[in-house]
Order: C-alpha cells, then sequence, then structure tokens
C-alpha cells in the first residue's frame, strides 16, 4: 500500500513538472498583424506619417527613396536610425553609421522586408507589425507583441 502511494505521488509530481514546462512556453502568444493595425495607422497619422501598407502589414513612408545601390539579404548596410514604441518612447538609436555595418540578413524581418524599397542615401520610416521584430518573447526594453516605428537612413550598402 505504501508503496503504491509513493509511486502514485512521484506520478503526480512528474506530471505537475511537466506541466509546469510547457505552461511557460504556451504563455508566449504572438499578437496577429490584423490586431495591432489599428494602432499602427494611428501612430502613423499622430506622427504625420503618410504611409502606404505593404502585403507583410508593414506601414512606410520613403522619405528620399536614394540613388545608389538597392540593400539584399546579403549586403552589408550602414545605418544612422532611431526606434521607438508606439508610445513614443525611443528604445534605440544610432547617429554613427560606422558603427553598424551589419548584413541585412542578421536582422529583424521587418527590416529585411522595408530596407529593399529604398537605395543607398535613401530615408524610410517604417511601422513593423511586432510579428516582424521582436514577436511574443521582446527584447531588452522592447515588451512582448510591440509595434515598433523606426526611421532609418541608409548610408552605405556593400
Amino acid at each position: 500500500m505504501i508503496k503504491t502511494l509513493f509511486y502514485c505521488c512521484i506520478t503526480a509530481f512528474v506530471f505537475a513538472a511537466c506541466s509546469k514546462s510547457n505552461s511557460g512556453t504556451q504563455s508566449c502568444q504572438p499578437a496577429s498583424v490584423a490586431s495591432e493595425k489599428n494602432a499602427m495607422a494611428a501612430y502613423c497619422t499622430a506622427n504625420g506619417i503618410n504611409y502606404q501598407t505593404d502585403t507583410s502589414g508593414i506601414m512606410y513612408q520613403i522619405i528620399n527613396p536614394g540613388t545608389g545601390a538597392t540593400p539584399t539579404l546579403n549586403s552589408r548596410i550602414f545605418i544612422t536610425y532611431s526606434g521607438k514604441l508606439l508610445n513614443g518612447t525611443t528604445f534605440d538609436a544610432q547617429t554613427n553609421a560606422a558603427q553598424t555595418g551589419w548584413l541585412l540578413s542578421s536582422l529583424i524581418p521587418g527590416w529585411q522586408i522595408a530596407l529593399p524599397f529604398i537605395k543607398k542615401g535613401g530615408e524610410i520610416k517604417i511601422v513593423i507589425p511586432s510579428s516582424l521584430a521582436y514577436g511574443c518573447t521582446g527584447a531588452g526594453p522592447i515588451p512582448p507583441n510591440a509595434p515598433l516605428f523606426f526611421d532609418i537612413n541608409l548610408v552605405d550598402v556593400q
């Protein structure tokens, strides 16, 4: 009898532990592009962004199309930029393009989609759905399911 009770307790403990570890992964629920569309459009309107919408859900305004090379996923890009949450909080900025030089393929999907809309020397404002940024996990000061705004100057493309 004691042996049976012991095995029942162990089995219950194992199932409880498995249940807890699975619930942690299930708590990350990505927001849909459609659920963020109104907030993104409101941000654009409030900030004077005369946007177009890409099929991916990215809203963008090309300020200057540029005249140089168009970046591809294999390009190394040198940029200046600022990044904000839709509440206006700046979470990142870079004013020295020499400190960038990143492969476009290593960056968030929203940048991979939007930066080829301009050429070297161009500027673009983009509002990216969270699913094309840092998703339901967030990153550093960026909370989960946060659509993001970027103002990007494409200084060089290699």
